[in-house]
């Protein structure tokens, strides 16, 4: 019998050691159709949360994918409560405007009782030219473009006399001496800065090498010039044998108002009117559709049918015709005026309407309501037509002062509340606030008060 065997058996092998955790895996981020997906309560189409979605992957910012979505959500067009008190707000939008239509065809370009191919100026163009009194009015994309139009049509290569008091820049670079240069037209200036009188044109008219085809009054509307100074009216101009075209600007339509209760607002004492510089001679005028008006952006030549045919036969008319929606706008706001119902469906004109007392008492009520929130008070304010309408002219206004700057704050509420601040105050005018918004206004300011 051979001896026992002395070899011990293997050991069994120790357990395989647990693998070392994946680091880099916990750090790993998603892939960016996942946290596309994740952004799509932002409301922004998918192809957008997908590039902003890369845009966080690539920056090391998955966590700020949301406030990216955010952010760019913001940069899209969207409604505001404008608690500025600036009436005409031009970085929102000039006159606030409701615009609801069929999705349907409309008849831009058709007409219905023939059946034939229209003119897209005749039915706006025949309801504003009774509103002002004219015999004939189109429309255009803006008052720029008025103006261009009007001295491309009626002065190519001829000259155009222009009060150097009058020779002006208005908002957004539009300078009178360039749009003149790219009509076509030639500029002459006549008389100085702050004097031109009648005798100034009459010496233009008389030179040697005159070849007149226009006056150009241009109503200044963005600054004013006091003291020593003195302009041509429309009405002796009108007597130079030249036509003479004014640009109102502004678009107030008639000087008296007849809309309102009552005398015109003291603020409006030296603003032209459609009505009444047509009725002193004004061959033409142009204005803006989207300041006094109270319409949608749009410009407005109105005056002798002759001009106006002449300037829509134009080839720029074309290019600067407007479309569909902004010609339905502007017919509403015209029919508002001629059925007299201006104040009840033009908002621009109802807050200009508004009492103070209504403002002050819906200041105290929304200050009481924040009482124990926010240090507010009902406070009086100056408001301000806008957009070069009346400059340096305020209007009686009440609203909330509350105490810090919360700007930042207002603005991230839901609609934005856009307001003023001054010397770590921050103010809230009512006039151009809907009474309907002030509730949302009591919410923006609590919700602004609890951020740390």
């Amino acid at each position: 019998m051979p001896p026992p065997s002395t070899d011990l058996p293997d050991p069994a092998p120790d357990p395989a050691p647990d693998p070392a955790p994946d680091r880099g895996a916990a750090a790993r981020p998603p892939s960016v159709d996942a946290l596309a997906r994740s952004l799509g309560g932002s409301g922004l189409p998918h192809a957008i949360c997908v590039d902003l979605a890369r845009e966080a992957i690539a920056a090391g910012d998955v966590a700020g994918a949301p406030a990216r979505a955010e952010a760019y959500r913001r940069t899209l067009l969207s409604p505001v409560v404008n608690a500025t008190g600036v009436l005409l707000h031009t970085n929102l939008g000039r006159a606030p405007v409701a615009v609801s239509t069929d999705a349907r065809a409309v008849n831009v370009e058709f007409d219905l009782a023939t059946g034939e191919r229209g003119s897209r100026q005749r039915a706006v163009g025949q309801l504003v030219a009774r509103l002002c009194g004219a015999e004939a009015a189109m429309v255009v994309n803006n008052n720029a473009a008025a103006v261009l139009l009007v001295l491309a049509a009626l002065a190519p290569g001829r000259q155009v006399l222009v009060s150097r008091g009058e020779s002006v820049e208005i908002g957004g670079s539009f300078r009178v001496p360039e749009v003149m240069e790219q009509s076509g037209a030639r500029l002459v200036d006549v008389g100085t800065t702050n004097r031109t009188r009648l005798s100034d044109y009459r010496r233009a008219l008389d030179r040697p090498d005159a070849d007149v085809a226009l006056v150009l009054k241009v109503h200044p509307s963005n600054y004013r010039v006091e003291g020593f100074v003195e302009e041509t009216p429309v009405a002796q101009l009108a007597t130079l044998g030249v036509p003479v075209v004014a640009d109102i600007g502004s678009g107030l339509i008639d000087a008296t108002c007849p809309w309102l209760h009552g005398p015109p607002p003291t603020w409006l004492r030296d603003e032209p009117a459609a009505v009444q510089a047509l009725a002193d001679g004004a061959a033409l005028v142009t204005f803006s559709g989207d300041k006094l008006l109270g319409g949608p952006q749009a410009g407005v030549i109105a005056g002798r049918a002759d001009l106006v045919a002449a300037c829509a036969r134009h080839p720029l008319a074309r290019a600067l015709r407007p479309g569909g929606l902004v010609l339905a706008a502007l017919q509403s706001t015209v029919l508002a005026y001629l059925h007299r119902r201006v104040v009840q469906e033009v908002p621009f004109w109802r807050m200009v309407a508004t009492p103070v007392a209504d403002l002050r008492s819906r200041a105290e009520s929304l200050a009481a309501r924040l009482e124990g929130v926010l240090d507010a008070r009902a406070v009086a304010l100056d408001a301000l037509p806008g957009a070069g309408s009346a400059p340096g002219a305020t209007m009686p206004s009440y609203g909330i002062e509350v105490r810090g700057d919360l700007l930042d704050r207002l603005r991230a509420a839901d609609p934005p509340v856009v307001a003023r601040a001054r010397e770590g105050r921050t103010f809230l005018d009512l006039r151009t606030v809907d009474p309907t918004d002030d509730d949302h206004l009591a919410r923006a300011l609590t919700a602004a008060a609890s951020v740390a």
